[in-house]
Formats: C-alpha cells, sequence, structure tokens
C-alpha cells in the first residue's frame, strides 16, 4: 500500500492533474439532485477535485482525508473547508450533508468489511434523500487491453472491494438506492512502460511486492516493451449514485 502522506507532493502530477479533475468533478455533479447545498468529498487527497466541487455556485463543500500531507494541501485549495479524519468514522453528525462522494477511495480498503463501513458512514451523514456518489471497478479500469496490460498478465490480483455488484450490496445494506450512473476519462492516466516500472517500485501493485523476484521479472518484461515513454490510452472510470429514501 502506498503512503498517500508521502505521495501527496507528486500526486497530482501523476495523475492527470487538472484535465483529470476537470472530468471527475463534471460526472460527479452530474449525478447530484437539483437542491444540492452541501457536499462531503470523503478522502478528497489533495483537493484538486475538492475545489472544482467548492466552484459550482450555490455549493457548500467540506472535504475529509485522514493522510495529513493530502489534507494540508486541500487545505491551501480550498481554505476553512478541510478536516483530518477516518473515513471509517466520519467526524460529522447524522444528516448533516446533502450528498457525499467516495472517488477513487473503496478500491484501497482492506476487504468488504471495511468498505461496507465506510458506504455506511457516507449514509449515516447523509440528510434523507441525499445521495452518495463513488466510484467502482477502479483497477479494472486501467486495463485497457494495451501491450503493459499483456506484459502483466498473470500477476496476482484480490477479487475487488469495489466491484459494482458488492458495491451496490454494501449500499442496500445500509438502506441507499440506486440513483445513477456516469462515466469520465481519467486524462493523463495512461501508462507508459516507463512509469509502470516505477510505480512496480513504488509498491502501486499491491500484490507485488516492491523488491522481489515477481517484481523484477514483471519489470523486465516491461522494459523488454517498445516506446518506453509513450503512454498507451486513458482508462475510464465509472461512477454510481446512490440515494438514501426520504422520510415517510
Amino acid at each position: 500500500m502506498l503512503d498517500y502522506g508521502k505521495e501527496s507532493a507528486r500526486y497530482d502530477a501523476s495523475r492527470g492533474g487538472e484535465p483529470r479533475a476537470v472530468a471527475a468533478a463534471d460526472a460527479v455533479l452530474s449525478l447530484l439532485p437539483p437542491g444540492t447545498v452541501s457536499l462531503l468529498d470523503v478522502a478528497c487527497g489533495t483537493g484538486l477535485v475538492t475545489r472544482r466541487f467548492a466552484a459550482r455556485r450555490g455549493l457548500r463543500v467540506t472535504g475529509v482525508d485522514a493522510a495529513y500531507g493530502m489534507a494540508r494541501m486541500a487545505a491551501e485549495r480550498v481554505p476553512g473547508a478541510i478536516v483530518l479524519g477516518d473515513s471509517r468514522q466520519l467526524p460529522f453528525p447524522d444528516g448533516a450533508f446533502d450528498a457525499a462522494t467516495a472517488v477513487w477511495l473503496l478500491h484501497l480498503l482492506a476487504g468488504p468489511d471495511e468498505a461496507s463501513a465506510v458506504v455506511g458512514e457516507c449514509a449515516r451523514v447523509l440528510r434523507p434523500g441525499g445521495v452518495l456518489v463513488t466510484t467502482v471497478d477502479k483497477a479494472a479500469a486501467h486495463n485497457v487491453g494495451s501491450d503493459i496490460d499483456a506484459a502483466l498478465m498473470g500477476r496476482p490480483v484480490r477479487s475487488p472491494v469495489d466491484g459494482p455488484l458488492r458495491v451496490g450490496q454494501y449500499a442496500a445494506a445500509h438502506g441507499l438506492l440506486p440513483a445513477g450512473r456516469a462515466r469520465f476519462r481519467g486524462h493523463g492516466q495512461g501508462r507508459s512502460p516507463r512509469s509502470t516500472v516505477a510505480d512496480l517500485h513504488r509498491g502501486w501493485f499491491t500484490g507485488i511486492p516492491p523488491g522481489t523476484a515477481s517484481a523484477e521479472r514483471f519489470a523486465a518484461r516491461l522494459a523488454a516493451l517498445p516506446d518506453q515513454d509513450v503512454r498507451r490510452p486513458d482508462p475510464e472510470f465509472t461512477l454510481h449514485a446512490f440515494r438514501k429514501p426520504p422520510r415517510a
């Protein structure tokens, strides 16, 4: 698992920067119902997307992140709106927000129980009628059918914690109902062979510990590919929205 506190300094540049943030924010906002006034951005990271949410007229945004380095950067971008906190135990009262987002979060969690707990916390802080928007199947989005994907074939891959069916089950367990879907392009996140080798050495691929024989074997496959610095196609990410039923 990457240390996201340490990753904060290079995070935006390595993940598409502003173009990706704009695409993500626009897709999320398209799923919010009219009249949404308050939004909680869970695992807001460096605040690049959070800042885009906050730019929407009439929308009051709060961001929360557990990594101090990330939260510090987000606080510089959205002053007075960022809280240091754990997504598994959100530091907010019940029914505090009209909407919540969990973009690029669930896939990082240890297992279904932890992911369900995060969805449950998001459901708790939503008012009746509020909406949760989350990415699903994040890791699968990076498989674009390129020669890099072929070189990585056979690596250990855990069952996705954020698979669409599982996320729907988490939501249902906490009383949330399906409320729409959207997709957006991960601008600037297309992999090159050289950048993928660097990711291997940084521990990006959780099933391939850095420094192991397995990591070196995959690194050698990647190093043998042509066009070492040419990025392959960008991924396409998927968002699912879930609505908390209004009170009867």
